[in-house]
């Protein structure tokens, strides 16, 4: 095989491979991250929201809804659920002097209920929805799946609709402002209590379109929020904690390094490879690519 051939045939599906993976794990991690920037709060559930969300998607389906409306309805219904959690078990530790080791532990908690929820309700064995985008689109002699192209188009869209919301608008300003002083921003008349309890919900919302969206390619299992966790924390440290920016150049990264890492050795070998490069900022860079600890 010539390096052109190489390069069309094996390289770019690879790629596109990890535009896919990498797409979907910015959606989690910008969740992830801007819970984090915002209320000072690791959520270990985050993971489960997201495979909430596919599961959430296959129920709709055997309802005889359809992908689309999975697509619009699982982000909806994620948003009361995620705003009951946080007025029920997260806003009654805000105040606490270890408050962050309490929602490790409260929702590390709440992530092994919600695995054994879905394990008792759909049972282990994993589902894989029907492809909504059947086919392939042809680049000259190169074929590339048409719904991972899809998935990769509509998880940027909703990526840059997310920084511009934070960045660009009023509710953004009122979000960045409650996260820098929480007590300055109440005085100005800041909603604080509703700005968290819907930016938690956000997150959970994002978590939730990326299982819907990650299901037909991945499959859904229970586990799989566990699975998923590990990578979006690798994610959030790499880009540094609390950063947007660095969620998505992290994400995109790092899911690159796991897809072009399986072409030369065994994929068991890249999960590995992707925390050794956690490990590494870790030491070496501890805040990360845009180490603005604290702050979305």
């Amino acid at each position: 095989m010539s390096i052109f051939d190489y390069l069309q045939f094996v390289l770019a599906p690879q790629v596109v491979n990890g535009l896919t993976l990498g797409v979907a794990l910015v959606l989690v991690t910008l969740g992830l991250t801007i819970t984090f920037g915002l209320l000072d709060v690791l959520n270990m559930s985050h993971g489960e929201f997201y495979a909430v969300g596919a599961f959430c998607a296959i129920a709709l389906g055997l309802l005889g809804i359809g992908f689309w409306a999975s697509l619009v309805l699982v982000p909806l219904l994620m948003m009361p659920f995620a705003m009951f959690i946080e007025r029920a078990m997260i806003r009654p530790v805000y105040s606490r002097a270890d408050r962050h080791t309490t929602t490790l532990l409260v929702t590390f908690g709440l992530a092994l209920v919600l695995e054994d929820a879905l394990k008792l309700a759909f049972g282990p064995n994993p589902y894989r929805p029907e492809n909504p985008l059947p086919g392939a689109l042809s680049l000259g002699e190169m074929v590339l799946p048409t719904y991972r192209l899809f998935l990769i188009g509509a998880g940027s869209a909703v990526i840059a609709v997310v920084a511009w919301v934070v960045y660009r608008t009023r509710i953004g300003a009122m979000v960045r402002a409650a996260a820098f002083d929480r007590d300055m921003a109440a005085s100005l008349g800041v909603p604080v209590g509703v700005v968290y309890a819907c930016t938690f919900a956000c997150g959970a919302m994002l978590a939730g379109l990326a299982g819907v969206l990650l299901a037909p390619v991945y499959s859904a299992f229970p586990t799989m929020g566990r699975d998923f966790i590990t990578l979006a924390f690798s994610v959030v440290i790499v880009g540094g904690m609390g950063s947007i920016a660095g969620a998505v150049v992290a994400g995109l990264l790092l899911a690159q390094v796991s897809a072009l890492t399986s072409l030369v050795i065994a994929p068991v070998w890249t999960e590995p490879i992707v925390f050794g490069v956690m490990v590494l900022f870790l030491m070496f860079r501890p805040k990360g690519l845009f180490g603005r600890i604290g702050h979305a």
